[in-house]
């Protein structure tokens, strides 16, 4: 089988295509036929080296869809098309960088659809964290108004159509005025050009600051995102587009503002239950609900794709065809 290997980390050159052997099935394991897979800021991290616990060489990828190909002393029968995501792979063992991949049952979603594998490999990661984030993160309701930090990245886009399709009032950011118009096309109420000082912009809409906010960029914009939200308001830290996690120096009453909640969210595929999986599918097949756009590429476009998502040339999700 083809296979994407990252042999060390380091630069984009580091990401081989390599013909592997095909996994063997195992019991409690489940055996795919990727179609599509979707590239994450994940795989970014451990190709520049700033995962932990991950051995080398190794297949990435912490996402992939397609069909069962084996799955001994499963509930899943081959063909069954189906997500898989998280739950080690790509760190652990070998991701859905290939065109076969072998994961554990838990990491499994199972689904039906007519839709193109293109827009499939779109969704698991993306919408397992939009959800994950809008609901275990904020638990965000109808009437209230959300503010999305980073929101032109695919967790970002896919969250504004879940809270607008939720009936939430969303707000979301992009550091390039040219990309405000895309997410005026994805519904979002207010699109706001993040110029370092979304807080003052967030009141001057909503003078008494949001009830939710998703923070995708990371530590560098908390500051500011949790200055923008209502007091007993809650800012969910899900995502690291600058690639900065951690707080220096963490003195929580100085760094915090008063009656402002902070929590994170980092889930699993269990988050995200086959029919839940399968009612957002079936939205987006009646073209009533869209994750944003995509970039598609091809197996052998590995590296070229990787570079476009470290220097930020596209938007939305990258998802690689088989």
């Amino acid at each position: 089988m083809r296979a994407v290997v990252l042999v060390e980390p380091g630069p984009v050159e580091n990401l081989q295509l390599r013909d592997l052997p095909v996994p063997e099935p195992r019991p409690g394991w489940v055996r795919i036929r990727v179609k599509a897979f979707g590239i994450n800021r994940s795989e970014l991290h451990t190709r520049l080296g700033l995962a932990v616990g991950v051995t080398f060489p190794r297949v990435p990828g912490i996402e992939a869809v397609g069909v069962v190909d084996a799955a001994p002393d499963s509930d899943l029968e081959p063909g069954q098309q189906v997500a898989a995501m998280m739950g080690g792979m790509g760190r652990q063992f070998d991701g859905g960088y290939a065109e076969y991949t072998l994961v554990p049952r838990s990491t499994v979603v199972p689904f039906s659809s007519d839709l193109p594998w293109e827009v499939l490999g779109q969704v698991p990661e993306t919408l397992q964290t939009a959800y994950g984030s809008l609901t275990t993160g904020l638990d965000l309701r109808k009437g209230q108004s959300l503010l999305i930090r980073g929101g032109t990245s695919g967790v970002g886009f896919a969250a504004a159509a879940l809270a607008r399709d939720l009936g939430a009032t969303v707000l979301a950011t992009s550091r390039s005025r040219d990309r405000l118009a895309a997410l005026a096309e994805q519904g979002v109420d207010h699109p706001l050009l993040d110029d370092g000082n979304v807080a003052a912009q967030v009141r001057a809409i909503v003078p008494g600051g949001v009830h939710a906010a998703l923070e995708l960029v990371g530590t560098p914009t908390l500051p500011d995102t949790l200055a923008a939200t209502a007091v007993h308001g809650t800012v969910c830290f899900t995502g690291m587009l600058s690639n900065q996690w951690t707080v220096p120096d963490f003195y929580p009453i100085g760094y915090l503002p008063t009656g402002v909640r902070l929590t994170a969210y980092g889930g699993e595929a269990a988050d995200l239950p086959p029919a839940v999986l399968q009612r957002f599918l079936d939205q987006i097949a009646s073209g009533e609900l869209s994750l944003g756009p995509a970039t598609v590429y091809r197996m052998d476009e590995i590296q070229r794709a990787h570079d476009d998502l470290e220097h930020n040339r596209v938007y939305g999700k990258l998802v690689v065809i088989t």
